[in-house]
């Protein structure tokens, strides 16, 4: 099938990509010149595990092609994807204006019939505004269907080609028979393409994420509620985990959600709310609890270094919001940075995918360390607030020399404290004691 994707960013990308290694003919859009170059050169522009042998076989098979030519993706695409961003507007509402432009000038630009797909996470009744400002200007028929995605920072290749369900919203019989040919490759072992309205479709994507960070969050309040009272909330985790009315997944506390998703989809799925006269008080709980959970580590430091940091060298290992990824957005270690500058402390930090972004955030207000034995060398302290793989069993004789006090606190929980305190840490880590 000839597919289009408008919109390289992560989610177009990640789409265009696995559409085309089963075989479709896809070319994704985008308006910066510079990354449509660099990506027609081979380039992957984000990290994402797996995403670059995709990338680099379909695009030497002639699958996968790239232009800044919104005409040419649209001759193109039997299927055209919206993937475009929609960002947090100042309210908390999601910003539609790169949604709503493109699909103005969709209408004046197709002849033919085409399925107009919004790929982005959209608030209820979207497909309704990109419907209206299509047929504006439209000379032929369409019809524009609703396809969240559900794709998971790290596994994201993996959750496009054996997803769970895909969703998809549409009215039209037509466009419904087209997307269930296209999903068909898929599910061939029987996961559902479920079909719905559009705003039902809409609304399974907010209700998905903020149910999730609603899990974490109650979680995190747990576990600051275990270290009042003096329980460990990885055994509190176990005990819950082993119902499975409520599952094992999205228990592990920590120092608070952040990415792309689960901070912007609460926030609009509350604000939708309020504009449709109702109080999700549960969101507003979570979004707030959240906020002040970046920073629990902070309190920590301040009472073992006697509330003075000024001076303090802390070493800080991982950036991302998450593991395997690069992506900082409302990542909890960007807020603990903050707070730490603010109070007199140096920085150190070391991640293994996410520094330029960092960088290019930050300037010169951190060092960067090569290496995550560098980011701890002539330390006062370790903070951790990202679980990479490779700091899950370190070297911890070499982490103890070079730091200037075998000080560590961890935002992940990656350590056993008995093992820490056995080792001669001194450890703090959350709902742990």
């Amino acid at each position: 099938m000839k597919i289009s994707v408008i919109g390289t960013g992560y989610v177009g990308l990640v789409t265009g990509t696995c559409l085309a290694e089963t075989g479709n003919d896809v070319v994704c859009v985008d308006i910066d010149e510079l990354k449509v170059k660099r990506m027609q050169e081979g380039e992957v522009p984000i990290y994402e595990p797996h995403l670059d042998v995709l990338f680099e076989r379909n695009i030497n098979a002639g699958r996968l092609t790239f232009t800044t030519s919104l005409a040419e993706g649209l001759e193109h695409g039997e299927i055209v994807f919206l993937a475009l961003p929609t960002p947090e507007d100042e309210d908390g509402s999601a910003d539609l204006k790169y949604v709503l432009g493109v699909a103005d000038e969709i209408g004046k630009l197709i002849t033919d019939y085409r399925v107009i797909v919004d790929k982005s996470t959209v608030p209820v009744g979207t497909s309704d505004k990109v419907r209206e400002a299509i047929a504006k200007n439209a000379k032929c028929d369409f019809d524009v269907v609703s396809n969240p995605e559900f794709l998971r920072e790290g596994f994201a290749v993996d959750d496009f080609l054996k997803p769970e369900r895909i969703v998809v919203g549409s009215s039209s019989p037509r466009a419904t028979e087209l997307m269930e040919k296209l999903y068909k490759p898929f599910v061939r072992s029987g996961n559902p393409v479920i079909i719905m309205d559009e705003r039902s479709a809409e609304l399974t994507k907010y209700a998905a994420n903020s149910f999730l960070a609603t899990k974490i969050t109650f979680m995190n309040e747990i576990a600051n509620f275990c270290e009042l009272v003096g329980a460990d909330v990885d055994k509190v985790r176990i005990g819950m985990g082993t119902d499975s009315r409520i599952g094992k997944r999205f228990l592990f506390p920590g120092i608070g959600y952040g990415g792309s998703c689960f901070p912007k989809d609460v926030k609009a799925l509350h604000k939708s709310g309020k504009d449709s006269g109702y109080d999700f008080q549960i969101l507003e709980s979570v979004i707030d609890v959240n906020q002040k959970q970046k920073t629990a580590l902070i309190p920590k430091i301040r009472k073992y270094f006697g509330d003075d940091l000024k001076g303090k060298k802390i070493g800080l290992w991982g950036l991302a919001f998450k593991p395997e990824t690069d992506d900082i957005r409302e990542a909890p270690a960007l807020y603990i940075i903050e707070e730490l500058l603010a109070a007199g402390a140096e920085v150190t930090a070391f991640d293994p995918e996410a520094m330029e972004n960092v960088k290019r955030k930050l300037g010169d207000a951190i060092a960067f360390a090569p290496g995550m034995y560098g980011a701890v060398e002539d330390m006062d302290a370790l903070v951790i607030c990202t679980e990479w793989s490779v700091f899950r069993n370190p070297n911890f004789s070499m982490v103890k020399d070079l730091l200037k006090a075998p000080v560590v606190f961890d935002g992940r929980n990656l350590y056993d404290v008995e093992e820490m305190k056995s080792r001669g840490f001194h450890y703090e880590s959350i709902g742990r004691g």
